[in-house]
């Protein structure tokens, strides 16, 4: 597929391009500096940083602040287990080629420890501030040594009672090895001496996961709570665990492994008894960072230095406690003032029955009118799921395919696919179950499929089935009929609360089409060269693309209408971000709306001087991916699964589909309007490459927040409403 050259003539259809417009070839064009692209590495860490920002903001609610201390240390985790990790990869085997800025792996490393080191130090001390915040309002973490001897004696019986036995202490001398230390894991140093030989021993005790990580304190009251970190109890409690020896030192410590998962798919038979070996290799990846508390003293960190062959790089002191992420379980605690206000999703007015006490029937509203869905403000619940939970009840519903990507594990998604196939009806589920970092729970729910008649397939050899498909066949008046559903995020009903994502709903008979030779493909040997409304990669997607951005420097160089907006989670390829830069050169106006990285260096005299991006974080995690033409005043428009990626445009399944009625082009131009917007609060990505945020206008005031507004203004549609 990665070698398929031929351009599709329907890849945006004939009647809104001119066929014989080739792309621009960025190679061709001296002109463009050697240094106009950002470190995709600096710049997910100038991401990261945003999410900090928000936890350093003193207007956003104070547990909220506090969850995303937490994200941005889960966020961290994953970049060092897989970006961190494949850098120093290359670098080790020797296949340290220049990044696209030009700078060495080895050079590129440095930068991004350099920048770790600083953020984690930032982290740090954000949590103290918030840490004194939390006390202020009644919440407090307490450390051993503030406790009174009354509050003591209860946590000592819950350390007796529910912690000791569960301790596993280990040894290190010449009979037992220093331990294998799994990654992420929260670990205390122990060195201990000898009462009589006086000699000291080092110990390794980790910190069990099976247990809570904050522990309750008694006496506080019912607006009042305390805790105590897991790991200060037992530390406090050495003496009983080396009974008989006096503990001389003891830190907390924690590291960091390639967890990266390498499958060699063209060398194995069995995908799924392949990537099960690669998962129990993953917890044996070398370390690639080591986490120590700032007072460790120097001779345990150079027993940990010399035994896990850490690097000086690869050190970071830090204030207690590590692994916030922890702080997750500080935001279930019931402070609703301390918050965001709750928001429940409602279901679209053109999914809601014509009367009041009428039962929904999604295939009726289809029949109707394509509905566009905007999660989280429009409900999944009543939308997604009740759409395929209606189709395994329908008698007349022959068929229903699907892709999963990521889903829960006690997903009504599944139990609907289960009951379909239960029911007698045809049920295909295309799972990936190489989702990073949830493939074990892919694995589990992926047999329960099979066990229940399900036919799973497990996508194609070398490339990662990413998109967002549901189509059900149904049997009306003597006729086949296509319901189709083309996302923008995964079916997870979990993560619909918290992920921002559209979703088209059609009865088309195009789009249906597409559906079934797309799946047809992916399930099958056939190999589809047409689609009337979806882009799909690996074969048409980057050049569909392409060929739009082209077309809109052709218009601009003409004198025509001419603009670009693109909605994104990451854009770094170098061909798209190429093209934009020509079609900037041609006047044409690009607005750019991404997440998280971004290659692209706007206002560079030039060729990027018509380039403007814009970064929105906040309540709800912006994951759709919107891609808009104006194309000489006939606009086109897509939404779908991919992101501005190599890995998306060449090595995964992706789809887009073209929005057609008019009422979804304006809404969601309504959309970038408001994102691109001044009065928005938002980051702007500036022409040196930092960002800078703008949350208040020159007197102070706030900014609209785009999320809040769109909560408002859909939450308030009459039911009637025909989207504007």
């Amino acid at each position: 597929m990665d070698g398929e050259n031929t351009l599709v003539e329907d890849t945006l259809g004939s009647d809104n391009l001119d066929d014989d417009f080739e792309p621009w070839n960025a190679e061709s064009d001296p002109s463009l500096p050697r240094d106009r692209y950002i470190d995709r590495e600096l710049s997910w860490l100038a991401f990261n940083q945003r999410v900090l920002e928000l936890a350093e903001d003193p207007k956003l609610p104070l547990l909220e602040r506090t969850n995303f201390l937490a994200i941005f240390a889960n966020n961290l985790d994953e970049f060092f287990m897989v970006r961190v990790a494949g850098l120093k990869r290359r670098i080790m085997t020797g296949l340290a080629v220049p990044t696209n800025t030009g700078k060495a792996p080895a050079d590129v490393l440095a930068d991004v420890s350099a920048k770790a080191h600083e953020l984690q130090l930032r982290h740090a001390r954000a949590f103290q501030q918030i840490g004194q915040e939390l006390r202020e309002k009644g919440i407090t973490l307490a450390s051993w040594d503030e406790l009174t001897e009354d509050e003591r004696a209860p946590l000592r019986e819950l350390y007796q009672k529910q912690i000791f036995a569960v301790l596993m202490p280990l040894a290190v001398d010449p009979a037992h090895p220093f331990p294998y230390i799994s990654g992420l894991s929260l670990n205390l140093a122990v060195r201990v001496r000898n009462t009589k030989t006086k000699k000291e021993q080092f110990a390794r005790l980790k910190v069990p996961t099976v247990l809570p990580r904050f522990i309750r304190i008694d006496g506080g009251g019912s607006d009042r709570v305390r805790y105590i970190l897991l790991e200060d109890l037992i530390a406090n409690q050495l003496d009983e665990l080396f009974a008989g020896m006096e503990v001389v030192e003891h830190h907390i410590f924690r590291v960091t492994r390639n967890e990266d998962v390498e499958i060699d798919e063209d060398e194995t038979e069995n995908l799924i008894q392949a990537l099960e070996k690669e998962l129990l290799r993953r917890r044996f990846g070398p370390p690639i960072r080591l986490e120590v508390t700032e007072d460790m003293d120097p001779v345990t960190l150079d027993l940990l230095v010399r035994e896990l062959d850490i690097t000086e790089q690869e050190i970071y002191r830090l204030p207690a406690p590590l692994d916030l992420r922890g702080l997750f379980d500080l935001g279930r605690i019931d402070r609703p003032e301390l918050k965001y206000p709750p928001h429940v999703p409602v279901t679209a007015a053109q999914l809601q029955p014509s009367e009041p006490n009428a039962k929904p029937d999604i295939f009726a509203a289809l029949r109707r009118q394509d509905v566009l869905v905007h999660h989280p403000y429009e409900s999944f619940a009543t939308s997604v799921q009740a759409f395929l939970e209606q189709a395994a009840r329908d008698p007349n519903v022959l068929a229903i395919k699907q892709t999963l990507y990521r889903t829960s594990g006690d997903s009504p998604i599944v139990e609907a696919l289960i009951d379909a196939a239960e029911a007698g009806k045809q049920v295909l589920a295309l799972v990936e179950i190489k989702a990073r970092f949830d493939e074990q729970n892919n694995i589990e729910w992926a047999r329960k499929l099979e066990k229940s008649g399900v036919h799973v397939v497990y996508g194609l050899v070398g490339l990662k089935t990413h998109c967002k498909l549901a189509l059900v066949i149904r049997q009306e008046g003597g006729q086949l009929k296509h319901y189709s559903h083309v996302g923008t995020g995964n079916y997870n009903p979990k993560t619909s609360r918290v992920y921002e994502d559209l979703g088209l709903f059609t009865s088309d008979d195009q789009v249906g089409k597409d559906l079934t030779r797309l799946f047809n493909e992916l399930s099958g040997y056939a190999i589809e060269k047409k689609f009337k409304r979806l882009l799909v990669a690996p074969l048409h997607l980057r050049k569909g693309l392409l060929k739009a951005i082209a077309q809109e420097t052709k218009n601009a160089l003409a004198g025509k209408p001419a603009g670009i907006r693109i909605k994104v989670n990451s854009m770094v390829d170098e061909a798209i971000i190429d093209a934009l830069y020509q079609a900037s050169r041609a006047g044409v106006p690009i607005d750019i709306w991404v997440r998280g990285i971004c290659g692209i260096k706007p206002g560079q005299e030039g060729y990027s001087e018509n380039i403007r991006v814009r970064s929105i974080l906040g309540r709800y995690l912006e994951h759709s991916r919107i891609f808009s033409f104006e194309n000489n005043g006939d606009p086109l428009m897509y939404i779908g699964s991919a992101d501005m990626m190599h890995r998306n445009l060449d090595r995964r399944i992706e789809a887009l589909v073209r929005l057609t009625k008019p009422e979804h082009i304006s809404e969601l131009t309504e959309l970038f309007d408001l994102a691109m917007s001044d009065e928005t609060s938002s980051w702007s990505l500036e022409s040196d490459g930092s960002w800078a945020r703008h949350s208040v206008d020159e007197s102070g005031a706030p900014l609209v927040d785009l999320q809040n507004r769109l909560m408002y203004q859909i939450s308030h549609r009459p039911r009637s409403a025909t989207r504007l």
